[in-house]
């Protein structure tokens, strides 16, 4: 049977998700305009979840990581439950990946060395965005913007107090292939006892 989209067979599984995710990112390289876009999940302590895209700026062999407003509503959602899920979806090559697990602040060095990298606009608009918070009008914004650019010309603009980073360290990832007559290849992986299982999931 020919279709477009390749099997996800649990054989050919990297036994470290990690892994995993990284082959698949990589292969998904040109494919798609934003590669590291991600629906970030987070809720309240009374579990009212909410979702929004972030970019995934951070990944190594243990966790994943993003930056934004530590005054932001997914920043007060996860200071009451620092409990979150990520999306990670490629439609060129029919995949999905979920991630969840425990979030944590990344710490201030790792944030001040990624805001130094920033476009220095990025680091202009970190300043000015009371982010989550009620804006009379977008005029009052770009005053703010360019009150900015010229208290900070000719100087380095450092990092804001309130922005950083967010690291999720996961206890879960799946793995989703899209296959013909919605029979998708889905694998899960789950640690226990310090090591990562995997099984296949009915799609």
């Amino acid at each position: 049977m020919s279709e477009r989209w390749t099997a996800l067979n649990l054989a050919d599984c990297d036994p470290d998700p990690f892994t995993q995710f990284r082959r698949w990112f990589d292969e998904a390289l040109g494919l798609v305009r934003e590669r590291e876009a991600i629906t970030l999940v987070t809720a309240t302590r009374d579990a009212r979840p909410s979702a929004r895209m972030v970019l995934l700026r951070h990944v190594d062999e243990t966790s994943f990581g993003w930056f934004t407003n530590y005054e932001s509503r997914k920043a007060r959602e996860l200071e009451e439950n620092p409990h979150a899920a990520i999306l990670w979806y490629c439609e060129p090559l029919g995949r999905q990946i979920r991630v969840e697990g425990v979030v944590a602040k990344m710490s201030s060095s790792a944030s001040d060395q990624y805001f130094a990298s920033r476009p220095r606009g990025h680091q202009i608009g970190a300043h000015a965005s009371h982010q989550s918070e009620p804006l009379a009008s977008r005029s009052d914004l770009e005053q703010r913007v360019a009150d900015l650019e010229v208290a900070y010309e000719g100087l380095e603009i450092d990092r804001p107090e309130n922005w950083g980073g967010y690291t999720l360290t996961p206890s879960f990832f799946e793995f989703w292939q899209h296959r013909q007559d919605r029979l998708h290849d889905r694998v899960l992986y789950w640690l226990e006892s310090g090591a990562w299982r995997l099984e296949r999931l009915y799609p």
